[in-house]
Parts: C-alpha cells; structure tokens; sequence
C-alpha cells in the first residue's frame, strides 16, 4: 500500500511539474529587459560580487577598496557590481544581514558607530561614482525580510509554534517581551519618520520575559498570523531569523516603497539583489519591484533574487508568480557543480546542466559558482572544490546562456576561501569572455569526462574553442573533442593559456582540440597563421 501511495505521489510530482513548464511560456524571460551593463555596449555583461562573508581590508574602508578597484574590474569586464548590504546593521562589526536601519548608510551614530562594516556614506557615494564612471553599474543587496538589534523590549502576546511546522502551536496564546521597538534615535526621523513597534512585525525568536528561545507568532487583534504567500518549507517559511516583518502592514509596505526608490537616487544603483525571498510574501515583493521600476529611468530596474533550493521544481512556481519582473540565481546549478567537484572522474559532465535553471529557462538564470552563503562554515556550506572550480567558471563565463556572476573570493586575496591557480585561471577565462566568447554555440557533449562547445563569433569578435574535463589523469587520446569552428582555410587555433600549443583546422572546419593538465582550455584563432 505504501509503495503505491509513493508512486502516485511521484506521478502527481511529476505531472504537476509538466505543467509547470508548460505555462512558463506564457511568462516572459526577465534578463532581456533588464539593464546588464551600460547602455550601447556590445560587450558581454558580467557581474561581480565584491565581498566575502567576512571581507575586510587591511588598510581602508570596503567602499574605499572598491572606488580604489573600479578600473582594474571595468578592464576586466565586468559591467555590475553585487555591493554587500549597505545599511546599518546591528553591530559595528554586522555584514548588513542583520538588517538594524534601512535608512542609515553609515551616516548616523547608531549601535556604536557612524560607518557601517563597510565604511560610511559618503565612501559609499563614492565607491558608487567611481564605478560609474568606469561604466559599471552597482547593484544594492536588499535586506528586506526582517530587522535585528532593536532599541527596547515591548510586552505583548505570542504563541510559540513547531520550528519543523511553523502551522501547529505547541504552546497556548501567552505574554512574552521582544526586542521588537525600534526608535533610530540616531536619525532622528531624517529620510523617514516611521518607528517600527511589535505590531509591524509577525514572529521572533526570544522571549525575554522568559528567556527562552523557540519561533513564536505574534498574536493581537491586529495581526493575522504568518503570510499565505511564502515557501510552504517546514510548513509555512514566513519566519527566517531575528523579528520577522509583515509585509502586509501598510506602514511597513509604504516605508519599505519609498525606501526603495530612496536608495536607488541616493547610490545611482541600477537595481537590487533580493535576499532570502522564499521567506517574504510574495505579493508584497512583486509590487515593491513594480514601484520600483515604475519611473522613467528605471524601466530597466535589475533585479535578481535568492530563492535558495536546488530543486528546481520549486523555483519554477516563483518565476511564474513573478511574471518576468526578477531573475533568479541558478542555485541548482551550483549544486551541479559542487556535486562534479565532490565526485571527481566520477560525475559524468554531459549531465552538469541536468535540472538547471540555465537549461530550462535562460533569459531569468543568474549563474554562478560561490557565494558568501557557500563558502566553508557558513549556513548553507557548498564550496565548489578547487579540482572543479575553473571548469565551472568556463561554463558560465563562454557560454551564450544565463547571466554569470564571479565572486571576489575566487578572485581577489583573501584569508577565507583564496586560491591562486583558481584566481589566475578565472582572470584568463573573463579575458575570454570579454573579448571572444561570442556568437552562436555548439555544444560536443560526447564523453563522460571530457565535453567541448564552440562559440562561432559574430562580425566583432572571433569567436573560441573551449575544452573541458575532470580527470587530469585522463588518457590523452581521449581528453580530446572533435568539433567545427566554420569554414576557415585551414586555420590555425592557439592556446588562450599557451600559445605555444597549437591546433591545425582542414579546409571544412574540422579540428581536434585537446583539453590541458588544468582540465580547462580555451582555443583561440591565430591572426596571421593559415
């Protein structure tokens, strides 16, 4: 009885997910609407995201490094920057995650200092400017699911409920205290008025009337419960961390509004980064978009959300709530990747993109390696190893599809997840992208562990030749790919890497390019050698 109530169950998961994908094509794909890079560029557009999970500079403050960095990321391609959070957070030392004041970008003396962790106002203005005028935009990391660090306790009444099934209370109604005022004494109402008390909020997770931990539901004549448009995880997802916010509480609607066009004038930002949505009512955060978007200059507004599961099938329900108004990390292809890194000459490439965003829906794929959630320690640890971290970049940076972010940790000295080799071989492939990966692909997907595509070119650019694998001690006559670059006269390819390797081409197009010792090449056209 159990098995067949399982495979109807599967039945149903699957149908349900045909579905799915059947009315995605009613829904119109996020990223060609949106501004990736400047306008009238031809260049590949390419994000950065300029910070780990504890990045810190020695010598000035993050803003000031990234005014200081500006040229060297336009030179290398990059056309939008991912800035950390830039709102005061709940201590000195707070990444912005722990979202304190919206409002205060390091510009008032607030829970102990002026500057945030990153620097103060007026470095941001800058560090903003500089990247202006290197012709990158900057996109701002939205925190918008809860606050943390609030300036005084209030009494008031909560049920605490199941963590593993936020819909069934363990506890009758009863008084509690929260730190759920919050006043901005520091800012004394500048840019917005609006003091935050229990009743703008739905759940906490300390109660300090008896110090007791737990998630527990505000409850009062005013509230009604947990949000219906959340992640239906562990019953209903409305609550995440710290004092949750209710996005359906007018106050909090029009605050969190007209701070969204507010930090947009203030930095020149281009758009936002949206945390941990999975948590927020879904309905809130499509107007909030809207009305952000809703202005003559901003009809290109970027968006990109963090729906965090590699399961593809739930991320589906949330692209078509969104109607094409956000783009989506590809987490599952993340974890594609960590898994292939895990597994070595097991994983079988011709699958890395099975289950991936990128490969069902392109145009609202934002991909990437790492993160600062991945990296190792942090709450959802999934580091692509070194063995398969250049490989991954090459998928992402010299394929036509999907909209690839790199991030500072692979790239930039730091004492958190720093590679060299990696860091010197991700320069060369962004060298790739920005200059030659361009034009039509064709993929060669014909051995488990070694896979080839070509991208043709276009009237500007040349095109190139990538070869992958993740056995480096793979059989050379096998760590090889047969494929067609297009008519060209018997050309000659050269190594991005070396030019001293070379592959000859016949008369039709057809040459045999091998992969290299690092299990990542990039063949490019010799000029001048037929």
């Amino acid at each position: 009885m159990n098995t067949v109530r399982f495979s109807m169950s599967l039945i149903y998961r699957q149908l349900r997910y045909w579905l799915d994908c059947l009315l995605l094509k009613w829904v119109p794909s996020s990223l060609p609407t949106m501004q990736l890079g400047p306008d009238g560029s031809s260049q590949n557009p390419t994000m950065v995201q300029f910070f780990t999970w504890d990045a810190r500079h020695p010598d000035m403050s993050w803003w000031k490094h990234l005014a200081t960095e500006a040229p060297h990321l336009a030179a290398l391609g990059f056309t939008q920057i991912w800035l950390p959070p830039p709102n005061k957070a709940m201590e000195q030392t707070g990444r912005g995650y722990d979202a304190y004041d919206l409002w205060d970008l390091g510009e008032f003396d607030q829970k102990g200092s002026v500057s945030t962790r990153w620097g103060t106002k007026e470095d941001l203005l800058r560090a903003c400017d500089a990247a202006r005028q290197c012709d990158m935009n900057v996109i701002i990391d939205a925190v918008l699911n809860h606050k943390l660090g609030a300036d005084r306790v209030e009494a008031f009444r909560a049920v605490r409920v199941d963590p593993l099934n936020r819909l069934r209370d363990i506890e009758n109604e009863r008084p509690v205290k929260g730190w759920t005022a919050f006043d901005f004494p520091g800012r004394i109402g500048k840019y917005s008025s609006m003091r935050w008390n229990f009743n703008h909020f739905t759940g906490l997770d300390w109660d300090e009337l008896a110090q007791a931990n737990g998630v527990f539901r505000i409850s009062s004549e005013r509230h009604k419960g947990w949000s219906r448009w959340v992640d239906t995880e562990n019953g209903n997802y409305d609550y995440l961390l710290g004092i949750d916010i209710d996005h359906r509480h007018p106050e909090v609607r029009d605050d969190l509004f007209s701070w969204g066009s507010w930090i947009l004038d203030t930095t020149g930002a281009c758009g936002f980064r949206l945390d941990a949505i999975k948590h927020m009512d879904r309905k809130f955060l499509f107007e909030f978009i809207k009305r952000t978007r809703d202005h003559p200059d901003r009809k290109r507004l970027f968006a990109v959300s963090e729906y965090w599961s590699a399961n593809l099938q739930l991320i589906i329900p949330y692209i078509r709530a969104f109607h094409g108004q956000t783009s989506f990390f590809d987490v599952p292809l993340h974890e594609n990747f960590h898994r292939a890194s895990k597994a070595g000459a097991s994983y079988d490439l011709r699958t890395i993109f099975k289950g991936s965003l990128v490969k069902l829906r392109p145009g609202d794929a934002v991909t990437f390696v790492d993160n600062h959630d991945t990296q190792v320690g942090q709450s959802l640890e999934s580091w692509v190893d070194t063995n398969f971290k250049a490989q991954a970049y090459a998928l992402i940076l010299l394929r036509c599809y999907g909209y690839p972010c790199v991030f500072y940790g692979d790239l930039y000295p730091n004492n958190e997840c720093f590679d060299e080799g990696t860091s010197r071989t991700l320069k060369q492939l962004l060298l790739a992208r920005k200059l030659f990966a361009y034009g039509p692909m064709v993929d060669y997907f014909e051995h488990r562990n070694c896979i080839g595509f070509v991208r043709m070119g276009d009237s500007n650019h040349a095109g190139c030749v990538v070869v992958l694998s993740n056995d480096p001690l793979l059989d050379p006559a096998t760590s090889k790919v047969r494929m067609n670059v297009g008519p060209c006269q018997g050309a000659t390819f050269h190594s991005l890497f070396d030019s001293t390797r070379t592959v000859a081409v016949d008369h039709d197009g057809w040459g045999v390019f091998p992969s290299s010792a690092d299990c990542v090449e990039v063949w490019i056209k010799s000029e001048g050698r037929q």
